[in-house]
């Protein structure tokens, strides 16, 4: 079995690192499957970055152990860098060059030959959309071409396992939608990706496995739906067709899930419901007391929620829920 057939892409146990006073990595266990995206989750300052520059051997851990594709970050660090590829928050690229120079320049890096570096570098510009924008110099670019270029150029050496620290950062809705497809496509080539993020929608998309890092520590991890199960269960909302109905069908539905349902600002009712079943109960005793419903949606937990509910954070600044009228409640 070589080096890149197992399992593990990424294994990390007890994570630590120090800067002065600043316990920025506070004990972080990583396990990352061969293959797949793995999201870690987490605010400015949480100790994301810190995390990667170590697993990339940028930094060395001042307490526990690491190894990409069983290789060890502080033992072998020369045989981990030739297995990964690292995109940072800000690109990389020179500003006093082209596109297809910058490519050309760091396939040089890499030891290729002009002739093999001028090909990759026409592929890679080919693959990552700016074939059209392959001379035209770096200060004409957008935010969002450089991050493609400064991700095209961490592929030149096609490593196994990339890490993606907060691409998308600063990226309007459609370029963040493009990285989207690219970080795909790098997984239907057989990579690696560790992807960092501040975004939680992104991590949802993107991520078979999420960690959801805040303080220097993990304080969750998991699948985006396991994730999402561990704060709460999902919430029915309903719609009434005709206002009157209101009284009768706090009742009915109180009687099927033991808790009373909140009205809305939107003029819905909602309350938790436990499984789906428990909705399709309250829709049939809804049903047949003759109560017609304008709308109907059951409203599964988010990742911001469980980032909020994790960290302590408040959803918001108006944390209230509007009471339901007095004559419902009699």
């Amino acid at each position: 079995m070589t080096t890149t057939d197992t399992p593990w892409a990424v294994q990390a146990r007890g994570l630590v690192k120090t800067f002065g006073e600043n316990r920025a990595v506070d004990g972080i266990d990583l396990d990352i499957r061969t293959g797949a995206v793995y999201g870690v989750l987490g605010p400015n300052g949480a100790g994301k970055t810190t995390t990667i520059r170590m697993l990339a051997t940028l930094l060395k851990p001042d307490a526990g152990t690491a190894t990409v594709f069983g290789r060890d970050v502080r033992a072998e660090p020369q045989a981990v860098r030739r297995l990964i590829g690292v995109t940072g928050q800000y690109a990389s690229v020179d500003e006093g060059l082209s596109a297809t120079e910058n490519l050309v320049l760091f396939a040089r890096l890499h030891g290729l030959s002009r002739r093999d570096s001028q090909r990759i570098a026409a592929s890679l510009l080919e693959e990552f959309g700016l074939s059209e924008a392959a001379a035209r110099p770096l200060k004409n670019f957008s935010g969002g071409m450089r991050r493609r270029l400064d991700l095209a150029a961490s592929l030149i050496a096609r490593p196994p396992l990339i890490f993606l620290d907060e691409p998308t950062t600063g990226l309007d809705p459609r370029t963040r939608l493009q990285m989207w497809d690219t970080v795909r496509s790098l997984i239907d080539g057989g990579s690696t990706v560790l992807l960092t993020t501040q975004y939680l929608d992104e991590a949802d998309q993107l991520a078979e496995r999420i960690a959801v890092i805040d303080r220097g520590i993990v304080v969750a991890e998991g699948t985006g739906a396991e994730l999402k199960a561990s704060v709460g269960t999902a919430r029915l909302q309903l719609g009434l067709a005709d206002e009157s109905d209101l009284p009768e069908a706090v009742r009915l539905a109180t009687a099927v899930l033991g808790v009373a349902p909140v009205l809305a600002p939107d003029g819905r009712l909602t309350a938790p419901v436990p499984a789906a079943d428990s909705a399709g109960e309250v829709l049939v005793a809804l049903r047949s007391a003759g109560i017609h419903l304008a709308d109907v949606a059951v409203q599964q937990p988010t990742l911001d929620e469980v980032f909020l509910t994790l960290t302590g954070r408040p959803a918001s600044a108006d944390t209230t829920t509007p009471a339901l009228p007095e004559e419902v409640l009699a």
